[in-house]
This record gives C-alpha cells, sequence and structure tokens, in this order.
C-alpha cells in the first residue's frame, strides 16, 4: 500500500465517521426514483441481471439504486466504512449487493470480461494517473460494456468558491498531469460540528483533458456522451464567493460515458 492509498482510507474513513455527504446511504429510493437519479436519459439500458462494477464508489449510494434495478452489483471501495452503508442498504431493502475492499488501481481479484457496466463516482482524481485505472477497467469490462465515470473539470481543479479574488476565481496550480492539488473541503461537505478532529482536505491529482481522451482511446475505448456537470447558470446573480456563482462561472466535473470495443 502506497501513501496515496492509506491517505485516502484515513481520509475516508473520517468523512464517514463525520457522516459527509458522500458517506449516507440512500434509504428512500424505490425503482422509479432510483432510474431517475441514477440512469434518467436510459444510457445504461435494462440493468436486470447485469453485472455492475461500482469502482470506489462505496457509501449505499449507487449500489442501492444498481440493486433495486436489478442488477448483480460489486460495490469495490478502499474504505472499510463506506463498504459498511453498502451492507447497511443492502439489509434496509432485502437486496444482495457484494462489497470488496480494494485499490481502483488493482483489480486483479476480478477475472477477466467479468462485468457489463463500471460505474465511477467522483474517484478518479485521488490517484496520479488515469491510465492505470482505465486499464484495469478495460480488462474487467466486457466487450460492448460501458464505462461510466466522472472526474474533476481539468481546467477547474482545485478551485473552489473560497478562491473568489473580488473580480474572479484565482487559476493558480500548474496545468500538468499528475500533479498534486490540495484544498480544503467546501462547507456543503460535512458540518464542522459534526466531527471531534480535523478531516485532512482532498489530496487530489490534476488529469488533463488530453490523459483521459488518449488514455481511454488507448485502451479501446469509444466516448459515447461527455456532459458538464456542475454549471448553474440560472444562479449567476447569486453572491460572488458562493458555491451557486462559482458553478455558474465553471462546471467543476465532467461526466464520461464510454463503451468498450474489440482490440483491433
Amino acid at each position: 500500500m502506497d501513501e496515496v492509498a492509506r491517505y485516502n482510507i484515513e481520509r475516508w474513513e473520517t468523512l464517514v465517521q463525520a457522516n459527509a455527504l458522500f458517506t449516507r446511504p440512500k434509504l428512500e429510493l424505490d425503482t422509479e426514483s432510483a432510474r431517475e437519479w441514477l440512469d434518467s436519459d436510459g444510457m445504461f439500458g435494462d440493468l436486470h441481471d447485469k453485472d455492475v462494477l461500482l469502482l470506489a464508489g462505496g457509501g449505499g449510494q449507487q449500489s442501492a439504486a444498481f440493486a433495486l434495478l436489478g442488477a448483480r452489483v460489486t460495490a469495490f471501495d478502499l474504505s472499510e466504512g463506506q463498504l459498511a452503508r453498502d451492507q447497511q442498504v443492502a439489509a434496509h431493502y432485502g437486496l444482495t449487493i457484494a462489497t470488496q475492499q480494494g485499490d481502483m488501481r488493482d483489480l486483479s481479484v476480478f477475472a477477466d470480461n467479468t462485468f457489463d457496466l463500471v460505474y465511477q463516482p467522483y474517484s478518479l482524481n485521488f490517484v496520479p494517473d488515469a491510465r492505470v485505472v482505465f486499464a484495469q477497467v478495460a480488462r474487467v469490462l466486457r466487450p460492448g460494456g460501458i464505462y461510466y465515470f466522472m472526474c474533476a473539470n481539468p481546467f477547474a481543479a482545485g478551485l473552489t468558491e473560497g478562491t473568489w479574488n473580488g473580480e474572479g476565481y484565482t487559476l493558480k496550480n500548474p496545468y500538468e498531469q499528475g500533479a498534486k492539488i490540495i484544498y480544503e473541503d467546501p462547507d456543503w461537505v460535512y458540518k464542522r460540528d459534526n466531527v471531534d478532529k480535523s478531516i485532512p482536505g482532498p489530496q487530489e491529482f490534476r488529469q488533463t483533458l488530453s490523459t483521459l481522451l488518449n488514455g481511454l482511446l488507448q485502451q479501446h475505448f469509444k466516448l459515447l456522451r461527455l456532459e458538464e456537470v456542475g454549471a448553474v447558470e440560472a444562479n449567476i446573480q447569486a453572491e460572488p464567493g458562493t458555491w451557486d456563482h462559482f458553478t455558474a462561472i465553471i462546471p467543476p466535473w465532467l461526466a464520461f460515458w464510454t463503451t468498450k470495443e474489440s482490440a483491433h
């Protein structure tokens, strides 16, 4: 286990204890709301009896939705606390969700061509090189399968509403592949008065746009859809230095829908 994995484990176990936003299990879903929340445009198709890997995405959120839609779900995450939330929602809904602790950079516990869908919520920026993850996903995903992931907008990585300087949001980190970016959690991530000790902020790594796109092409992924996530144009008149104003200026995240083609 390297320093990156140790940092992520320590941070996420502490976030679980703080009941941070991404650690709160979804306990009020039904099939209709699960579909609307997870896949409102039907990009994933019929999920019944599909094998789904929820990659670095514990917490009892997407796992519950996929299971309610009939998928065979495996939640894979470094954090035991996050995986415990997946078992919590499995018991709550009377469903089966498999859990496996591990690092997204090493999926050797799974055989080749195991999954029909790999779904990775925001986590790709927690490792230095997305291409390592792409190679692992390509091996375990069946030909024709879908790989979805969300990541930081490469041009906005490290920016938050707190970087307002009176005129705009200051870009100050180098645009380099793998450059480490450390910043404080926005206020909406967890309530500061709910924690007994300070939580280390995100330690993330910039994935440049060329790294993302060329890395996918190298592993024979075809891009199906790209979405800029988080833009709130209606709130451009919000007070500068707030999250609503910041996201009206630049979308903080990108979402990719890809499919694995057969190697030529």
